[in-house]
């Protein structure tokens, strides 16, 4: 991790895709740095200077800095006046809080997803799906978090519940995922992703209960294997 004030991110900045739509740079910007946020690449309690983030990016200051400021306003960073931006740290208590506040809405409604989601719409989350696999394959941390967020949210978008969807991103982008690094180093990332193959599975074949235990297996990840460097 960066030991300095500004100094540039652990990991090669480069924009996502941003799921194949168009997208302003402030946005392609912000998905990047949320990911980099919540897998320590950017690291909790560390300053980061604006300049220093745009030349990673190989972009102007100004998109960095908006996509900051937006950052500011979904709690992840700070200002820190002359200098830059701080990486809010977030207690082992916060976690917890989140990731059970999670499991209790992102279970359930994955689980009735199994008897009311059209197969089709299900089976649109494939290439998502299979983007996830790919990342990890590609040992692309950033890459990683992006198709997994898009994933679930779109796959959880399939109740119809706008409200429910956008309370998950905001738990989801509070979250910190520190051991995907070690896990990546590893070479045991794959298999974590190879299970958003598996809820697709079980929601194809109309199985809830199959559809239960993968998304328990999925989430206790956040605080087991995914949470901690090994």
């Amino acid at each position: 991790m960066p030991a300095r004030a500004g100094a540039a991110p652990a990991v090669a900045m480069s924009l996502p895709e941003m799921g194949g739509r168009r997208a302003s740079y402030r946005e392609r910007i912000g998905e990047a740095l949320r990911a980099a946020v919540i897998t320590g690449e950017l690291a909790p309690g560390k300053v980061y200077s604006v300049p220093v983030l745009a030349e990673q990016f190989g972009v102007s200051a100004t998109p960095v800095r908006e996509a900051m400021l937006d950052l500011v306003k979904e709690e992840l960073v700070e200002p820190v006046p002359n200098k830059g931006f701080r990486v809010k740290v977030v207690s082992e208590a916060q976690l917890d809080e989140y990731t059970k506040l999670r499991e209790l809405i992102e279970i359930p409604t994955t689980v009735a997803l199994a008897t009311t989601a059209d197969p089709a719409d299900i089976e649109a989350l494939r290439p998502l799906a299979q983007a996830i696999v790919d990342a990890a394959a590609e040992e692309d941390l950033i890459a990683y978090v992006e198709a997994d967020m898009r994933f679930h949210l779109e796959m959880l978008a399939l109740s119809g519940n706008a409200t429910l969807v956008e309370t998950v991103r905001n738990l989801r982008q509070r979250s910190r995922l520190y051991g995907l690094t070690a896990l990546m180093e590893l070479g045991e990332l794959e298999e974590s992703a190879g299970e958003h193959l598996e809820i697709l599975h079980g929601l194809l074949t109309r199985d809830p209960e199959y559809v239960r235990q993968v998304m328990e297996l999925h989430l206790s990840h956040v605080r087991g294997s995914w949470a901690q460097p090994t």
